[in-house]
């Protein structure tokens, strides 16, 4: 990864609104922390991913009432398999999970393409996430929610195999069910941001940087200075506002009341714990879940 891709990606993890676990923020800011150049990406296998700009050509997209070219999802008795595993992003750029991430853009193409596809009855989203960027997580929320049974559309049961944490589980619970093994957790209903003031550090090294600028506002939260009372205020309002979306989408779709959410102040909650909130319908192993979506069809 270029010394300019990583900028890109301190960018968004940066003074940015998150819904992601605290502790595995901490470990993406230790990871790249030191690291402004490390190998370009790549399947292990030596595979390069699926880029969503190549699958026109490829006919990936189901027409109604016609098969698509090649399935961007395992089948298993009608019923499409949708991970949603890794670090969520905004937009990817693939199908597949890639370096322990995986785009709100391709989850919203394999959606699609499953609802449209005449061999699929059912969809069922196969969840392992600790969260990530608030940045198109509310719009593939949404849209996840208006192809539910509920809503006129196939069913689509989320599973949590075994985290389901702030933006995963507000993908989550947009589904008709939600099942949990015994250990599995979710929650997490917040969002964070980290500002980083490298101030002492830039002193220490002899570099005085000066920015020049028009607008009073133009860089705010900027790194290079500590961050004014004013700017955290504000920063604090818009996370605030972020957490009551947040709270509002899953109200929706769990059918609970938006302050019994925000009671719960981005705890996480495992096994019948979730049941007791209302984040989870049923605790069952991934064969009796899966086995139990099968009987209804």
């Amino acid at each position: 990864m270029s010394a300019t891709r990583f900028a890109r990606v301190a960018n968004r993890l940066f003074n940015a609104p998150l819904a992601i676990r605290a502790e595995k923020a901490e470990m993406l800011v230790a990871a790249l922390a030191h690291r402004l150049g490390v190998a370009q990406l790549s399947f292990a296998d030596g595979r390069e991913p699926l880029m969503i700009a190549d699958l026109d050509e490829m006919a990936m997209i189901a027409t109604d009432g016609d098969r698509p070219a090649r399935k961007i999802y395992d089948v298993s008795d009608s019923v499409a398999i949708i991970p949603v595993e890794g670090t969520l992003v905004h937009k990817l750029g693939t199908v597949d999970a890639w370096s322990g991430m995986m785009g709100y853009d391709g989850l919203a193409f394999k959606l699609r393409a499953a609802i449209r596809d005449p061999d699929v009855q059912a969809i069922w989203l196969d969840v392992d996430s600790p969260g990530g960027e608030v940045a198109g997580c509310f719009d593939f929320a949404d849209e996840l929610a208006s192809c539910t049974a509920r809503m006129g559309g196939k069913p689509i049961w989320a599973f949590i195999n075994e985290a389901a944490y702030s933006a995963a589980y507000a993908i989550a619970s947009q589904c008709d069910r939600v099942i949990t093994p015994r250990t599995g957790g979710c929650g997490s209903v917040g969002v964070l941001t980290m500002h980083v003031d490298f101030s002492a550090a830039l002193k220490k090294d002899g570099i005085n940087p000066t920015l020049i600028f028009s607008g009073a506002h133009k860089v705010d939260g900027n790194e290079i200075g500590p961050l004014p009372q004013a700017v955290l205020d504000r920063v604090q309002q818009s996370l605030d506002t972020t957490r009551l979306l947040f709270a509002g989408t899953v109200a929706r779709g769990r059918s609970l009341l938006i302050d019994d959410v925000l009671a719960t102040e981005a705890e996480c909650f495992d096994g019948d714990e979730a049941i007791d909130v209302g984040f989870a319908d049923a605790v069952m192993c991934e064969t009796d879940a899966f086995n139990a979506l099968l009987d209804t069809l």
